[in-house]
């Protein structure tokens, strides 16, 4: 069997994280999602995946390559134009031969559950119940079928949502070469199932036990802090005298953490970093490959990736920051509103009360300078000594 990953896309919803990078390649608990997603397909006894790819499909190609390393086979198929998942889907028809799984490739599915899903001898959507129905594809099931599909309507008839998971007979292609083009001039995957839906074997559905979709980048943090949970201990670098590690933790190769810093797990920290003297990693925190991360510096619940320095009395909470960034000494980022109530950002209720800032790549601060909760700051941008940032601002923006 072979497993279709849909990689092709950005995810705009996503920027400025992906202004640079596929979504599949944002890192989580120190992998991108697509890493996570091949392990749990890999564990069920899949290992011959094809992936779809497009949008800064190097990245991509160069991390996995043929997939020898992870003891997988992996060819690719190439989406340039977005035309839309029916029409990626499309592009395997000359590999596939019988059933297969289509994956969305920005999801993470349990091991167990595609265990279960590839016993399914028909055309099978996965659904999941959600609590917010907002901005997802719903579903209306009766008996063991799938009877429509909306996306994103204002009145969803359940709450349960496509997962972005199927199992698929040839009999797909058929439905696809039937698809029209929709209104904003994609072929969607949700007419070809509704094509599949009106005839005689109908669609069936299973239920996912457990799901992760990530659609905007406080999404990440959710499942950082979640995944971080069984987190094992692991010590490759050096630790010097009178350092405090308590919890799951885990450090690189070749990096050193400098006496006098207090890491509370679980946190990831990656290679060749340098981290102290005397700095504060709380839970939650995964830092990238070549990292420093200085003196009198706190770190909380927060993302960093590769080549990026905190490096003097900074504060970090509830933050994703991208790659290349500098924090000048005494950047604050602030995570909590006074009221205390939910933080939006663009409009966009974010569900949680704390949330710092999402900072793209090449972003550089100045002394003293702070960052108000739910701020957004577009790669390359430089922030002078002493300014206050809110908002949202644009990517090569200079504010002195």
């Amino acid at each position: 069997m072979k497993a279709v990953i849909l990689a092709a896309g950005e995810g705009q919803r996503m920027r400025p994280l992906t202004a640079t990078r596929p979504k599949v390649m944002l890192p989580i608990v120190g992998k991108p999602i697509l890493e996570h997603l091949l392990a749990e397909v890999k564990a069920a006894g899949v290992t011959d995946f094809v992936f779809v790819v497009g949008y800064c499909d190097k990245q991509v190609r160069s991390y996995f390559d043929d997939g020898k390393k992870w003891g997988v086979k992996i060819a690719y198929s190439e989406q340039r134009k977005q035309l839309g998942t029916a029409d990626a889907i499309r592009m395997v028809s000359n590999v596939v031969d019988s059933k297969f799984l289509v994956i969305n490739g920005d999801v993470i599915i349990s091991r167990a559950d595609i265990k279960q899903l590839i016993k399914s001898t028909h055309n099978t959507m996965c659904v999941f119940e959600v609590k917010d129905p907002a901005g997802l594809g719903i579903v209306e099931l009766s008996k063991n079928k799938v009877i429509g599909v909306y996306e994103k309507t204002k009145r969803p008839p359940s709450l349960m949502a496509n997962a972005g998971l199927y199992l698929f007979t040839p009999d797909i292609f058929d439905a696809i070469e039937k698809t029209e083009k929709s209104p904003r001039g994609e072929y969607e995957i949700t007419d070809s199932l509704k094509i599949l839906m009106q005839q005689k074997a109908g669609l069936y559905y299973y239920q996912l036990k457990s799901w992760q979709d990530f659609s905007y980048p406080w999404d990440l943090l959710r499942a950082n802090e979640a995944m971080m949970q069984s987190l094992k201990p692991g010590v490759l670098g050096t630790v010097e005298e009178n350092v405090v590690i308590k919890g799951a933790v885990q450090i690189g190769k070749n990096t050193v953490v400098k006496s006098g810093s207090y890491i509370e797990g679980p946190v990831i920290i990656g290679e060749d970093c340098h981290v102290g003297p005397s700095c504060f990693i709380r839970p939650a925190t995964t830092i990238g490959n070549h990292c420093h991360i200085g003196a009198s510096v706190e770190i909380k619940n927060s993302i960093i990736m590769n080549e990026s320095n905190v490096p003097h009395f900074n504060y970090v909470g509830d933050s994703v920051i991208g790659e290349g960034c500098n924090l000048g000494a005494g950047t604050k980022i602030a995570n909590l509103r006074l009221d205390e109530n939910n933080i939006f950002v663009s409009g966009v209720d974010t569900r949680r009360r704390k949330l710092g800032a999402i900072i793209g790549d090449n972003v550089k601060t100045g002394i003293n300078s702070c960052i108000n909760v739910g701020t957004v700051i577009g790669n390359n941008t430089l922030i002078g000594p002493g300014v206050v940032v809110r908002g949202n601002i644009l990517p090569n923006t200079k504010l002195f």
